[in-house]
């Protein structure tokens, strides 16, 4: 089983498959006679195909062991898919380069508490998740007609580990 080591996320490191969604480092203003700092185009929301339209949900999603064993990966070919955590737990994001139709070797970032992110429209990624606690996110995606979701599974499983 092919070995792959969880690195920080950062907004360098994920830009080929997304957006990192945090306020360091992000464009603010103030409104409402000053009470409110707003953190400004954080992500691009992408809808294609039939009546493709934005939606938001909630998730709370159970934390899993490592080393985890990753059999599977999804991507979206409608529509990108955000996750912004409501709690300071740190999740593992996967990610793919798309390598003629199938994903390529993964790659792991491990966020850093409240970073979210937005994964590109059609950006091989795994599953939400959670390590530590019971976890919420808002999910940010696509919703419509047509079909928007594509699952690849590996034939050999990788094993991913977040170091200490």
């Amino acid at each position: 089983m092919t070995t792959i080591t969880a690195s920080p996320l950062t907004a360098e490191s994920f830009n080929e498959f997304g957006d990192v969604i945090q306020t360091d480092g992000a464009a603010s203003f103030e409104i409402n006679q000053g009470m409110c700092t707003r953190f400004h185009d954080l992500a691009k929301i992408e809808t294609s195909g039939p009546d493709g339209h934005p939606l938001i949900s909630l998730a709370r999603g159970k934390p899993y062991r490592l080393p985890l064993h990753l059999t599977m990966v999804e991507r979206h070919p409608l529509g990108s898919q955000a996750f912004i955590p409501l709690s300071d737990n740190p999740f593992l994001v996967i990610v793919c380069q798309d390598n003629n139709g199938v994903p390529g070797i993964p790659q792991a970032f491990l966020t850093a508490n409240r970073q979210g992110i937005n994964y590109r429209q059609n950006i091989w990624h795994g599953i939400l998740t959670p390590l530590h606690d019971m976890s919420d996110f808002i999910i940010i995606d696509r919703g419509g007609g047509g079909n928007n979701l594509e699952e690849y599974f590996f034939d050999q499983p990788y094993q991913v580990i977040v170091p200490e």
